[in-house]
């Protein structure tokens, strides 16, 4: 068993953010960021109550951050690529007590604690030889794990073990201890996410901030064989997932789930996107919703036909609930909140027979002429 690399202590000044953070995103991150300008994204990652933690308890030597050495700025610099959030604060709370306008909220923290400035010169971190040797640990935290990132987060670290590691889908699962499909589908939603960045129409902003709604509407079949993505392609294949020949759809696709400047999407309830997926498998709602300034989704769902397997749903389960309550409501018969529920049921059912003609006259026909005078 090989032995774990010692903990080492630095100063604060001499551990440096991870300019390539997936957390920074994809827009943010970036080789050259500056450590200002990565301090400034972290203000937002709520790094006020690690940096009342630190002023209560210290910083453990069991937090230690995790450091690569490599090159930035000109020279070999130890990048934080584990507990960018802890660095943060500290940097934050360094600044703070040292007088630098910070904001009216970090001086207070500063000066709640007895905080020595020996403690910003002995960070405990972990230093390992390379990136690739702890993204197994990091992508069990972080994507499968107990800290989890955002999707849109998680989506880009997969990425990042695919393209620049090099790894198959089955081998970035077994290093973060995932699933296949969930690895693989993780990997093309990022991929139809850098797609969009070619289309001005498309607010990709917004999108990426409801990756999760894109992740999962690439599980239904509708909006895979609009778009023409492939699920099962390898990751080659997969860094475009929608052929050239269907990109107009993707403009398409973006703006009914998402919306755009002109235009609001189709729903924002996330429980409608298996809904959205049979809309586009029908050929008359797509017709629909490509020929209408402002479509209706309730519309386009009526068109594909969904709408009625949601009716049939609703009839069947409320015909479930009325066999349970038919084996005990004679017990409770007297009951006057069951005898309003089953008023109540009865004009319901009622109005919903009167629809369906031939279905009232059998049941009044079977019930007898008592039935038919009521």
């Amino acid at each position: 068993m090989p032995t774990p690399p010692p903990i080492e202590y630095a100063p604060a000044d001499e551990l440096f953010l991870d300019p390539a953070n997936p957390r920074l995103g994809r827009r943010v991150a970036s080789e050259n960021l500056s450590q200002a300008a990565i301090l400034e994204v972290m203000k937002d990652w709520t790094p006020e109550e690690l940096a009342t933690s630190f002023l209560e308890s210290g910083f453990w030597p069991q937090e230690a951050l995790i450091v690569v050495e490599e090159e930035r700025y000109g020279a070999n610099k130890l990048v934080v690529i584990e507990g960018n959030r802890r660095l943060a604060a500290i940097k934050l709370l360094q600044l703070a007590k040292d007088g630098q306008p910070i904001s009216p909220k970090w001086r207070e923290i500063a000066a709640s604690g007895d905080l020595q400035a020996e403690f910003f010169d002995s960070i405990p971190y972990i230093k390992v030889e390379n990136r690739a040797k702890v993204s197994a640990y990091l992508g069990y935290r972080h994507v499968t794990g107990i800290k989890e990132w955002k999707p849109a987060e998680k989506a880009e670290y997969i990425a990042k073990l695919i393209e620049d590691e090099g790894l198959g889908y089955d081998e970035v699962r077994r290093k973060i201890g995932s699933k296949m499909p969930v690895v693989r589908q993780h990997y093309i939603a990022f991929r139809l996410l850098t797609q969009m960045d070619a289309h001005d129409s498309i607010d990709v902003d917004a999108v990426e901030q409801k990756f999760s709604v894109m992740y999962l509407s690439l599980r239904t079949a509708g909006v895979r064989s609009y778009l023409e993505i492939d699920m099962d392609a390898s990751p080659d294949r997969a860094r475009r997932p929608v052929p050239e020949a269907a990109l107009p759809k993707l403009e398409n696709y973006a703006k009914w789930l998402f919306g755009n400047a002109d235009t609001d999407p189709l729903f924002t309830d996330s429980r409608y996107v298996d809904d959205f997926g049979k809309v586009l498998q029908s050929a008359e709602a797509i017709e629909y919703l490509e020929r209408t300034e402002t479509p209706r989704f309730e519309v386009a769902l009526r068109k594909s036909g969904a709408a009625e397997s949601q009716i049939v749903d609703y009839v069947m389960r409320a015909s479930d609930n009325i066999q349970q309550a038919l084996a005990e409501a004679h017990v409770f018969r007297r009951s006057d909140e069951l005898n309003k529920a089953v008023s109540r049921l009865g004009a319901d059912a009622m109005q919903l027979i009167s629809i369906f003609p031939a279905i009232k006259k059998q049941i009044l026909a079977e019930w007898g002429e008592d039935a038919s005078a009521s």
